[in-house]
């Protein structure tokens, strides 16, 4: 399989998930988090399992539209998660109605916290700008160590790599919250580690091919490189399920876009960074 001559194929992949994504996103709207719109969760130890459908009897009465997730090892823990903002007195009133159905012996909620509108518009600020700024720091890097071409290679494939795993969050409805901007800053870092494997093979084979023989190049250099990032990413991903399947919830937030992530990276690194470094190079070489 010659990955450089079916760079078409490989772009047209992308493009297909990234714009239904887009699209779906612009319809429905992403599923952001209550880190993100404001709100307020609630999580609440119970005696036992209890079903979800049994405790909207209760929370119905607060938003129709709360989340429901059950928690812990053996499920028994129940978190509410509403973007209606809810005061200390409010919360402590919804746990009451739970207290008293189901004769809880805790006087108080496990974890009871409000998000206020401008508390998330902040978040997202915060995350843009970690995003830019990692981007940046990149780009000077890979520029100052390589060529232009290879840095805008390398930041147009980790926008591929960020576009990507949104578009999979709005096709499939996944929260996006904090976890996942921390999750996809990490994921970032992997994927210009494993872009740059390709880079330094591509540079140092560059030294003894013929000119203009970017195509080769390249083509010889993913050869050499993607046993590395395969194997590589499947020892990463192997702890990461791991972590997905038996973490608590907390960290289920942060292992899955890592998941999605880590593999869409490793993707981009040798079926789109070193298709665009030959479209650059065969159209502006100097650079």
């Amino acid at each position: 399989m010659n990955i450089i001559k079916n760079k078409k194929i490989w772009f047209s992949l992308s493009l297909i998930v990234i714009i239904i994504g887009m699209i779906l996103g612009m319809i429905r709207g992403y599923n952001l988090g209550i880190d993100f719109t404001g709100g307020t969760l609630i999580e609440i130890q119970m005696k036992e399992y209890i079903e979800a459908t049994e405790i909207r009897e209760i929370t119905d009465g607060i938003d129709k539209n709360a989340t429901i997730n059950h928690i812990g090892e053996t499920k028994d823990i129940i978190q509410i998660r509403t973007t209606e903002n809810l005061n200390n007195e409010a919360r402590m009133e919804l746990f009451g109605l739970f207290k008293e159905k189901y004769s809880l012996d805790e006087s108080q909620p496990l974890r009871s916290e409000q998000f206020g509108p401008a508390m998330g518009k902040e978040i997202q600020n915060k995350a843009l700008l970690s995003v830019i700024i990692a981007t940046i720091g990149m780009l000077i890097y890979i520029t100052f160590r390589f060529q232009l071409s290879y840095g805008i290679s390398a930041i147009l494939a980790l926008t591929h790599d960020v576009l990507f795993v949104l578009a999979i969050y709005a096709i499939f409805r996944i929260p996006l919250n904090s976890p996942f901007v921390a999750a996809m800053l990490t994921v970032v870092g992997y994927s210009i580690n494993d872009t740059i494997v390709v880079f330094d093979r591509i540079r140092e084979n560059m030294k003894h091919a013929k000119k203009n023989a970017y195509e080769e190049v390249a083509e010889m250099s993913i050869k050499q490189t993607i046993s590395r990032s395969i194997n590589t990413s499947l020892t990463t991903l192997l702890a990461i399920i791991a972590l997905y399947i038996f973490g608590v919830e907390s960290i289920r937030e942060f292992t899955l876009p890592l998941l999605t992530g880590i593999m869409v990276g490793t993707y981009s690194s040798i079926f789109i960074a070193s298709p665009i470094w030959v479209l650059i190079k065969g159209k502006k070489g100097n650079i």
